[in-house]
């Protein structure tokens, strides 16, 4: 027959065994969080330097987008938000920073078709002007040349 001090001996291997597996499994879902943290951080980083740079235009999509001439509008008839664009030629170094956000907007043109918007943001030279081209039906910015008058 089992006695009492057996007993207390058999409960008490038990329970440290099952505070064991107990703290194994601790220490493992610690683990896996850190692994995890660490792949989420390393996609985080390779995706942020994958961010492509504003696109210069080639002259033939620029020509393309002139067609049937260009009209000058108010700029607060443009309907396309550039400002997260030039945010990105700002970052790209394609556009200075001291310029004043209300004195960057030079002029605006719109095609015969009203199918392409061309925007001209001031540089610090004079007549030097960076065009952003911008595609109305796309709603989205087709990309950027420089244009020296």
């Amino acid at each position: 027959m089992i006695d009492f001090v057996s007993l207390h001996l058999i409960v008490t291997h038990l329970t440290l065994n099952i505070m064991a597996t107990h703290h194994y499994l601790r220490l493992t879902f610690i683990l896996l969080f850190v692994l995890t943290s660490f792949v989420c951080i390393y996609f985080i980083i390779k995706k942020r330097k994958e961010k492509k740079a504003p696109k210069l235009l080639s002259p033939e999509k620029y020509n393309s987008s002139i067609i049937g001439g260009m009209k000058e509008i108010a700029a607060s008839d443009s309907f396309f938000n550039i400002w997260p664009y030039v945010s990105e030629l700002k970052a790209a170094k394609i556009l200075s920073k001291k310029i004043k956000e209300s004195e960057l907007v030079h002029k605006v043109y719109r095609n015969s078709t009203e199918d392409f918007e061309h925007i001209l943001l001031a540089t610090e030279q004079e007549n030097h002007f960076v065009e952003i081209v911008v595609d109305k039906n796309k709603k989205k910015v087709l990309g950027y040349l420089f244009l020296s008058l």
